[in-house]
């Protein structure tokens, strides 16, 4: 029962109330339902919890409030529901006083004891378990209306997903760690919608799964890191992922910091060729970021980072695909290359004397190369730039840019599917460059050439290329040209349009905080998508890298137009949204 404060309000005659059993009423911005029922009265918001139909029309019997519309349960005393999916009705402290000549007037007490941040995230817990999005929405919703840091649901979304997820780290946690990343560039009335979508993505990919129980550290505790890390290796080699996970607990048990883990982690993602298509390395590289996020505490760290063993050892590699061997042997022109890298990376350092090449300088020649048809050249260009002295994550960076490049030049008559093709190679080349800016591991340089070579296997969708677009516009202001873009993603395949549209933005001088803002909306809008949420994180990550440049504006470029290809969807779980801020409002959501 709500606990007594001072906002008493009277809110109706017990006459009135007692005439019909139940007597709705609106009063100090809350709509109220108050029944009487036995010898009490009780009060509750009159708006049901689950779509805010009018719960003054429900049914009262034994003490059980049943909703008339969707029959979810609550108990009339406290609010607490009997159906999950619905959540629970606020309940108020109601008292009597007596009035001379009357039965007496009914007062209510209209703060409720559920407001605080305990119940909210209990509630976000309950939702997690139970995969209820609209729960899910009105907590994160209630949560930041408060105050609260956004860290503490990515907390509490992270340490549920790797827990509950038997099979380790998938897309819900990588969707939720790329929110995440996007929430410091939305709008501030977006950051909720991220972080709902964020949440449910990792609560649908839960559902029904076991719970995950990680294995101990091995007894001793005295084996040194550089052994771990071979044994790693050499369980990953064979699939053993249970073996890799205590190498992993071990590490970390014998003092690894978070650069030493990583190496550990970057090195077997690269002993085989793009695996997985290159999932594994960006589901690691995320997974790192969360933890950045969420903070390295010892407990949730080993079970962020053993919920990644699964996924290694079960990986499919390149070396078994035909596109990698047939008709021109990649793996083997990779296997040559990287015989010769602890050289080129040696010779490298040494002619930089510690001052790295600016990586502008070699953009402009790499680029025609990189995005060409000459596996051989491809990989001896990346070789002597290393041994030019450029340092490593720059040059893992124009790799990265390249393959957004397929995606600015991506051709429609291409199959639809095919977007994804160039998608997987983007977030692929993003993690090498963003896990080579955390570690200097040389194990993942490997990782570079092997985004060179599916950047080389991509090549067909740019065939032709679409047209980059350049500064022209209808003549309108900047600002009118990005006003028009909502409107135009709310019809199919604008792809060109839209990568126009915002190129004419950016190369007229326009803000591009205001562009990422008004494409995470745009994302957000829509329904979930792995893909498109990939895609927009990643070019951000790149833009605000290459910012002031024009490679900056080609990265949203292509983002745009891999939204507008993906939009609209039906907007199904924006309208879940909808409903959970209309409520926390305290909006009437249906008129009598």
């Amino acid at each position: 029962m709500t606990m007594r404060t001072d906002n008493l309000v009277r809110v109706a005659s017990v006459a009135d109330v007692q005439a019909a059993g139940y007597f709705p009423v609106n009063i100090a911005g809350y709509t109220l339902a108050l029944f009487a029922y036995g010898e009490k009265f009780y009060a509750v918001d009159n708006r049901c919890p689950h779509m805010g139909f009018p719960l003054h029309r429900g049914t009262v019997k034994d003490g059980i409030l049943t909703c008339h519309w969707h029959h979810a349960r609550f108990d009339l005393a406290s609010g607490g529901t009997f159906d999950q999916w619905a959540d629970d009705v606020r309940a108020f402290a109601v008292e009597v006083r007596a009035v001379p000549g009357t039965a007496g007037d009914i007062w209510v007490d209209l703060a409720s004891q559920r407001e605080g941040r305990p119940h909210q995230r209990q509630r976000l817990q309950d939702g997690l378990e139970r995969n209820i999005s609209l729960v899910i929405a009105k907590s994160v919703i209630s949560l930041l209306d408060s105050g609260e840091d956004p860290a503490e649901p990515f907390r509490i979304g992270l340490d549920f997903g790797v827990r509950y997820r038997q099979a380790g780290w998938g897309q819900g946690l990588t969707m939720h760690t790329c929110m995440m990343n996007l929430l410091p560039y939305l709008d501030a009335e977006d950051r909720s919608r991220a972080l709902y979508h964020a949440l449910s993505a990792v609560a649908r990919d839960c559902d029904g799964t076991p719970p995950r129980f990680i294995v101990q550290p091995l007894p001793s505790g005295a084996t040194d890191l550089t052994t771990l890390k071979r044994w790693f290796r050499r369980f990953i080699e064979v699939r053993d992922a249970e073996g890799a996970e205590r190498c992993i607990v071990s590490a970390l048990h014998a003092g690894a910091g978070d650069r030493q883990i990583a190496d550990m982690l970057f090195a077997a993602a690269t002993d085989h060729r793009y695996i997985n298509i290159g999932h594994v390395l960006d589901f690691t590289n995320k997974a790192l970021e969360a933890l950045d996020i969420a903070g390295w505490e010892p407990a949730r760290t080993a079970m962020v980072l053993t919920s990644l063993a699964n996924g290694y050892a079960n990986a499919s590699r390149m070396e078994e695909s035909n596109a990698w061997r047939n008709p021109i042997d990649l793996i083997q022109i990779l296997a040559e290359v990287f015989d010769r890298l602890p050289a080129a990376l040696e010779q490298g350092a040494q002619q930089s004397g510690g001052h790295a090449v600016p990586a502008l300088s070699y953009q402009a020649s790499l680029i025609p190369t990189l995005l060409g048809e000459d596996p051989p050249a491809i990989v001896a260009a990346l070789l002597s730039t290393l041994q030019a002295g450029i340092a490593v994550p720059d040059l893992a960076g124009i790799v990265a840019y390249a393959a957004a490049l397929r995606i600015a030049h991506f051709h429609t008559s291409n199959e639809f599917g095919d977007w994804d093709t160039a998608l997987h190679t983007f977030t692929f080349a993003n993690a090498v460059h963003q896990g080579l800016r955390r570690t200097p591991s040389a194990e993942l340089v490997r990782g570079i050439f092997d985004a060179a070579m599916s950047l080389y296997l991509d090549r067909f969708l740019n065939i032709p290329p679409a047209p980059l677009p350049g500064p022209a516009s209808n003549g309108h202001e900047p600002e009118t040209v990005l006003a028009e873009l909502p409107n135009l993603l709310d019809r199919q395949q604008q792809v060109d349009e839209a990568g126009s549209m915002v190129a004419a933005y950016l190369h007229r001088g326009g803000n591009p905080g205001r562009v990422i803002a008004l494409l995470g909306r745009l994302l957000l809008r829509e329904d979930r998508d792995f893909h498109t949420i990939q895609t927009l994180e990643g070019a951000v990550r790149q833009h605000i890298l290459l910012r002031g440049t024009p490679a900056g504006i080609h990265v949203l470029v292509a983002a745009a137009r891999y939204l507008a290809a993906h939009s609209p969807t039906m907007r199904a779980q924006g309208q879940t949204y909808q409903i959970a801020y209309r409520l926390n409002r305290g909006e009437h959501l249906f008129e009598e």
